[in-house]
């Protein structure tokens, strides 16, 4: 199990890091924004860089649970839960692999 676990979190991992880059990028064309009075492009933009935000956010957190359970997987505690220390249900690490807390600590 903790080779395919140990590849499932890298895949989850890469993902998680090319979905944050392509979101930190720049636009790729800026063009002639305008913050007048009109809604324009410039405005939209805005708008939905700062929609992103969230998003930017609960991936980043989703990052920071698949590196904790890689770590756990290295050290020998993957499965176990980070608050309690008792073991994680199968059916939940088998549906996200990268749970570091039981049911009840999630």
């Amino acid at each position: 199990m903790t080779t395919g676990t140990a590849e499932i979190l890298a895949a989850k991992r890469a993902q998680l890091e090319e979905q944050l880059a392509g979101m930190a990028a720049p636009p790729t064309d800026p063009g002639n924004i305008s913050f007048g009075k009109r809604v324009g492009e410039g405005t939209s933009q805005a708008v939905e860089r700062l929609s992103a935000v969230p998003a930017h956010d609960q991936l980043q957190g989703l990052l920071a649970e698949v590196v904790r359970a890689e770590e756990k997987l290295a050290d020998d505690t993957y499965g176990d839960c980070d608050v309690c220390g008792t073991p994680i249900a199968p059916e939940r690490l088998g549906a996200r692999p990268w749970a570091t807390r039981c049911l009840d600590h999630a």
